[in-house]
């Protein structure tokens, strides 16, 4: 029993009273459709118990760890969960700064840096034995404070590793406050020049508004003795006008025009904010969460140019780079310094150095051996995917020289690019091979290729899964009549017959002299009334030329940040952006709030018999208002409880038992079922529940059609995926039917589906554009790159190395060129 990990009797949320081995020491794959129970099995149940069993053998109470419904689990080793959730919000932080890359160079350039002189402009390394002659350091009071130049003998502050810091004042760029960047109002969205006030030239006010406004700024221009014509185009505005209606009555820019003269003290009297005032107000107080924060934008600080540092640490340098050009390097690029470094390194630098240089190259290996080299070390970590945080966590895991340890991952190839897999599964071999279990939940076949071992849940999803149907070997899989995935890795085994590739409507969207980040001045045109995937190597630019140029939609000739032109918005009536981001933080937002269909659902038990009977309105089947709810949870099902030393817990709640709703309101049913039952049900089981409820009905075949089915209607969004968040949204904007041509961004809408699912998702997207839409994936999926109608292959590398369009056409015009990637994985497909 040594060499297993046994769970006898697993029952936690759907799995179905499981019993399972999983071999120790090997690399151990746990598939299966998307809501089969995996992650039950992985984190719910065995993650938990290691957890709470070695808070016990610590003598430490597990109290706040509850024990998962299993009869047993035995042959438990300590267990590390690496999963994808980027917790770290703070737009200081870096990935210099949370796999501490950065903080070792700040030593090696207090160390080692050379620098120039203020009062001479001679170079020197200050510190004994460094630099020319008579270069040193002067003590004063214990601490190295000054240096002298060993050119003009003058003193100078000393530089320490603070300085190199772009998170303290004696580092950072006063411009931009270490940030790299200053944020600017985008006034073209704000203001259209061809239109007047009440033909809607400010684009953010609705037609009342505008009304109002126009009758507060008349009265402003009469109380300051001037004329303002609400019906005269914004182009034709003097000084005067354009500020009083830019930045209101009180702002320095329109006083100025007036400065003996009391601003009015009523809205009536010409009280009027101004507008650029207005919104600029609102996003100091809100931030993101303003609903104008898409107005703004990001400009490179113009003091420092995105370097974040001061002039004067700018200069120092190391080898002939300063540590703002490491920082904005790709770790690809830097790796190569280090090792130069590391081997010139002279003598007395080795004693004070060589230690730490060994470690940083060391670390900086990792990250690029887990095939994430295209990332630079001033990149914000509020930027990176889910797949992109956990792989850094596992570099840093791969350096701690644990064994016996059980590592639990959750999908690390998500973001992956086919090419980049290989380097992933050698790393989680490294990690076996040290005398460690890991266990990978995942969809990727060559993940399961790799694998000594695996595990296939389902044979569906929620209910209609969480037994185990097979688990071997890959091959054993194939042969396992059972078995979800052996069937679709059978059928992988059969090409399938595809209609022609659509032409689309004749029409294009056109982004021209695309420069932003990393892209290199180019040209990328995708036809209208298609479905087409941008694809390539993880960081070659795919979701900057997507979502950070065409998603700002706008109109053919206004301005633009980072390309010279995007034309073709005009033949688009509505833009539907769906990337990988939460879509929602409030306790109180579940799926079925979320997708709209708990209006439905609440006016159906207000409707029946029952009800009536009880003077029960729709207002008393919901839980987020007084009424019907359980006030002593207030309809939330748990409340909190004081852990005092240890994290808050939440528990049921006594009063309803975790139902949310009083007695009266859960005494009416439907079908046998109170409002609670239904929430507690799956989208898929409540399917023919509901069937005919017209209101209902196609929003529930919509979310099955995604891949959601396994959902239950009373889940928090806040426990979503990426990926199960942003095909919630996109189920919630398909059901908006509408006969205006749409275009859908989508960001990766194939992760975390099992490829049975990643079938039924594409059945959904050619839906979408046989209806006259238009359709754009980012996308590493083969199976949805297949079947596309044109790729655009960006690339051919990450970072610097990237940015170019490699190939553009059909999958197979792209197959045909051998420089792309992505066309040499998607010629073994199309043969």
């Amino acid at each position: 029993m040594n060499n297993v990990i046994e769970i006898r009797g697993a029952r936690e949320n759907n799995l179905k009273n499981v019993t399972l081995h999983i071999p120790k020491h090997k690399l151990v794959v746990l598939t299966g459709p998307s809501g089969s129970g995996k992650s039950t099995l992985a984190m719910d149940t065995l993650q938990r118990e290691c957890q709470r069993q070695y808070m016990e053998s610590m003598g430490m109470t597990s109290d706040a760890i509850a024990k998962p419904q299993v009869d047993a689990i035995v042959g438990l080793s300590p267990s590390i969960s690496v999963g994808q959730h980027v917790t770290n919000r703070n737009p200081r932080s870096t990935v210099g700064t949370i796999t501490d890359i950065h903080t070792y160079l700040r030593v090696v350039y207090e160390k080692l840096g050379e620098r120039a002189c203020s009062h001479c402009g001679g170079r020197f390394v200050p510190g004994p034995g460094n630099g020319p002659a008579g270069a040193g350091t002067r003590e004063e009071e214990g601490c190295h404070e000054a240096v002298q130049c060993p050119h003009c003998g003058k003193e100078m502050m000393r530089l320490t590793r603070r300085h190199f810091s772009y998170n303290t004042p004696e580092g950072a760029c006063e411009t931009c406050g270490g940030l790299g960047h200053t944020v600017m109002l985008n006034l073209d969205a704000v203001f259209d020049e061809e239109k007047s006030l009440l033909g809607g030239c400010v684009a953010i006010w609705y037609d009342v508004i505008s009304k109002y406004s126009a009758s507060t700024l008349k009265a402003a221009a009469k109380h300051y003795g001037f004329v303002f014509d609400a019906d005269l185009p914004l182009k034709h505005f003097d000084a005067v006008q354009r500020d009083l209606l830019y930045y209101g009555v009180e702002s320095e820019a329109f006083t100025a025009h007036f400065p003996g003269v009391k601003p009015p003290k009523s809205v009536s009297a010409g009280k009027f904010e101004g507008v650029v005032t207005g919104i600029w107000r609102r996003y100091k107080e809100k931030g993101s969460e303003s609903g104008e924060s898409a107005l703004f934008r990001e400009e490179t600080c113009a003091s420092c140019n995105g370097a974040r540092l001061k002039e004067e640490i700018r200069q120092v340098t190391v080898d002939g780079a300063s540590i703002a050009d490491i920082s904005g390097w790709a770790l690809q690029e830097a790796l190569p310094w280090l090792e130069q470094l590391m081997g010139e390194l002279r003598i007395e630098e080795k004693e004070q150095i060589e230690t730490l240089l060994h470690d940083l190259t060391v670390r900086t290996k990792r990250i690029v051996d887990v095939g994430l080299g295209y990332l630079s070390l001033s990149r914000q970590s509020v930027s990176l995917s889910g797949g992109e945080a956990q792989r850094l966590r596992l570099a840093s895991i791969l350096g701690s020289g644990l064994t016996g340890v059980l590592y639990i991952l959750d999908e690390p190839t998500a973001g992956l690019h086919p090419r980049d897999t290989e380097g992933l599964i050698r790393v989680l071999k490294q990690l076996r091979d040290l005398g460690n279990t890991v266990l990978v939940i995942e969809h990727d076949v060559e993940m399961m290729r790799a694998a000594d071992h695996v595990i296939d849940m389902g044979p569906g999803a929620g209910s209609f899964g969480g037994n185990v149907v097979g688990a071997g070997t890959l091959q054993e899989l194939m042969d396992n009549p059972k078995s979800v995935t052996g069937a679709f890795l059978r059928e992988a085994g059969v090409s399938a017959e595809r209609g022609a590739r659509r032409l689309g409507n004749g029409k294009f969207l056109n982004v021209s002299d695309a420069y932003a980040r990393n892209l290199k001045h180019i040209d990328a045109s995708f036809p209208l009334g298609c479905l087409i995937a941008v694809t390539g190597v993880s960081g070659s630019g795919k979701s900057t030329l997507l979502f950070d140029l065409v998603a700002a939609g706008g109109r053919d000739e206004q301005k633009r940040n980072g390309c010279r032109s995007i034309t073709g918005f005009d033949a688009i009536d509505n833009i539907v952006t769906a990337d990988q981001s939460p879509i929602g933080r409030m306790s109180r937002s579940n799926v079925a709030t979320y997708s709209d269909v708990f209006t439905a659902m609440r006016n159906l038990y207000a409707g029946l018999p029952e009800a009536k009977r009880a003077g029960l309105t729709p207002k008393h089947f919901s839980f987020n208002t007084p009424g019907g709810r359980c006030e002593h949870c207030q309809g939330l099902g748990v409340v909190p409880m004081d852990m005092f030393f240890l994290p808050g817990l939440e528990v049921r709640c006594p009063v309803c038992r975790g139902k949310r709703f009083k007695e009266e309101v859960l005494r009416v049913t439907y079908n046998g079922l109170s409002i609670s039952d239904l929430l507690n049900l799956t989208i898929e089981e409540s399917l023919p529940l509901l069937q005919g409820q017209t209101r209902m009905d196609g929003q529930i075949a919509l979310l099955v059609d995604v891949g959601l089915g396994y959902l239950q209607w009373g889940q928090s969004v806040r426990t979503l995926s990426g990926g199960e968040g942003q095909r919630l949204r996109l189920a919630k904007e398909l059901n908006g039917k509408t006969k205006r041509h749409t275009l859908y961004l989508l960001d990766e809408p194939s992760t975390g589906l099992h490829p049975r699912d990643t079938k039924q998702l594409l059945v959904l997207l050619n839906r979408l554009v046989d209806a006259g839409n238009t359709v754009i994936v980012v996308e590493h999926n083969l199976d949805i790159i297949r079947e596309c109608d044109w790729v655009i292959d960006i690339g051919p590398e990450g970072g610097i190395a990237g940015g170019k369009v490699v190939a553009a056409g059909t999958p197979e015009a792209v197959a045909a060129v051998e420089t792309s990637h992505t066309g040499r994985f998607l010629a073994d497909m199309l043969l």
